[in-house]
């Protein structure tokens, strides 16, 4: 079960928040029409990961493009053409720069679908009736079933404490 709170506005929102997590509430999420101004820090959430992973893949796309070139071109089928260098490596750079941005962008895509668990098909929460406003004009504390201090009747209790517009609950 999870249970949320609806408010009219972005300062009732982040005071609710405040106050739940005061009251020992760690799994909380918050839905709103717009970015607010401090509601990643009031929930807590710490900086995405996914730039290291990106530069990673980054870093090994570029190192296997480099390598793939000299190995085709020093190795495979060495052809020594007006007494060039077989590993050029100045004219290799821009392959391995392509390869850099690919593995980034690969690398960074498939991280993103495996942290956020898409794709999808369906959220409990959608079915909630309302809650389509949260892309309009409300605002919706969500507290998560699976938190160490989350008691049905108590957490209800404590949501309705916060006066906001309703108190709504789904299956999850």
């Amino acid at each position: 079960m999870t249970l949320l709170a609806e408010f009219a506005a972005a300062d009732d929102l982040l005071d609710a928040i405040k106050r739940a997590r005061g009251a020992g509430y760690s799994r909380l999420d918050a839905l709103a029409p717009f970015a607010v101004s401090g509601l990643a820090e009031a929930l807590g959430i710490r900086p995405s990961r996914l730039r290291v992973v990106m530069f990673a893949c980054g870093a090994i796309g570029a190192a296997a493009g480099f390598f793939l070139q000299v190995w085709m071109n020093a190795i495979d089928y060495p052809l020594n053409t007006g007494g060039r260098p077989l590993v050029a490596w100045q004219a290799f750079m821009l392959v391995t720069f392509e390869f850099a941005v690919l593995g980034a962008a690969v690398g960074g895509f498939v991280a993103l679908l495996w942290r956020t668990g898409l794709p999808r098909l369906h959220d409990p929460l959608f079915a909630v009736s309302g809650i389509e406003r949260a892309s309009q004009d409300r605002f919706f504390l969500v507290v998560d079933g699976g938190d160490p201090k989350f008691e049905p009747e108590g957490t209800r209790a404590f949501l309705e404490a916060l006066r906001p517009i309703a108190v709504r609950e789904t299956s999850t």
